[in-house]
This record gives structure tokens, sequence and C-alpha cells, in this order.
């Protein structure tokens, strides 16, 4: 997902890592084990003036699926659960709306299970994990698994892309 939000007009900043856990700044290698509670996530630092979090929350709902519990594609296991951390009331009813109103408009085949959640505590994962397209796009998870995300972004929120010299 840092792919994509990367690209985001008002994203000013893109960090992977590990939330949601019980097992204090886990490693890459733990959190697959699938016995730290932790999901993959990325940790969004945006400007509200330019972007706001319910069109940050559509972007994430357009490019991947929030229908498969511990699934991502070919990537299985609980750390790839479709979940969202809000900050605020705020952000939490925006999230549960947005998805009463997807689910309201069966604007997915099957039912959304994407989690709702406090934050508690984020854990950056390991350098080579940050731009990880950027910095990889030959790679056959890049091309087949990223790529592919990257470009539902493109072609359904152009309007939202930096602007690019």
């Amino acid at each position: 997902m840092d792919a994509v939000f990367s690209e985001v007009r008002g994203v000013l900043d893109v960090t992977c890592g590990y939330a949601g856990g019980h097992v204090p700044n886990p490693s890459y290698e733990l959190v697959c084990s699938d016995s730290t509670g932790h999901a993959e996530v990325v940790q969004i630092t945006f400007d509200p003036a330019v972007i706001s979090y319910s069109e940050l929350l559509e972007i994430f709902f357009g490019v991947h699926d929030p229908t498969t519990p511990n699934r991502q594609g070919n990537d299985v296991g609980s750390q790839y659960r479709s979940i969202i951390f809000y900050h605020s009331e705020a952000q939490r009813n925006t999230a549960e709306e947005l998805i009463r109103r997807y689910t309201r408009e069966k604007l997915f085949d099957m039912p959304i299970v994407t989690e709702v959640r406090p934050f508690e505590a984020f854990y950056k994962a390991e350098d080579y994990h940050q731009d990880y397209f950027k910095n990889n796009p030959n790679k056959p998870y890049c091309r087949f698994v990223i790529s592919p995300k990257v470009s539902k972004l493109r072609q359904h929120f152009l309007s939202k892309l930096k602007v690019t010299a």
C-alpha cells in the first residue's frame, strides 16, 4: 500500500510497519509466523487541507480486497487482514460509515470484513520494506501484486495523484 499512497496528492509520508498485535518491536519474520497478532500496515501522514481522511479510505477500499479474511491475493495469514486503525472517534465514525455505505450499495460481491480498531502502537518495518516497489520494480512480487494496485489507483483515482514533472 505504500506504493499506492506515495502517489496520492496530500500524502506527506508513508511508512511501512506493523500494528495491532501484542509483541513489541516485532520483526518481519516474527509477524509472518502469525503469532504476534500484528498486521502489515502503512502509517500515513497527510495534509487534510489537500485530501480528507474519507478520500484516503476510498482509495484504500478501491485498491485492495476488503472481503477476504486474513488474505490479500496470494498472501495468506492474519498479518494480511484488512484493517483500519483510527486515531480519533471522528476517524472511527468515518471508517464505519463508509463500510456501511459500501455494504448498502453492494459495492463488493462479498461482505466487507475490514476491521476498524483504535490505534495503539505502530512499529516501523525494516528498511528494506520501505519504498519496496520503487526500489524493486522488476521483482515478481512487485510486478504481479503491487503493480496492479498502483494501476487501479491511476485508473480510478487519477484526480487524486500528485503532479509529477
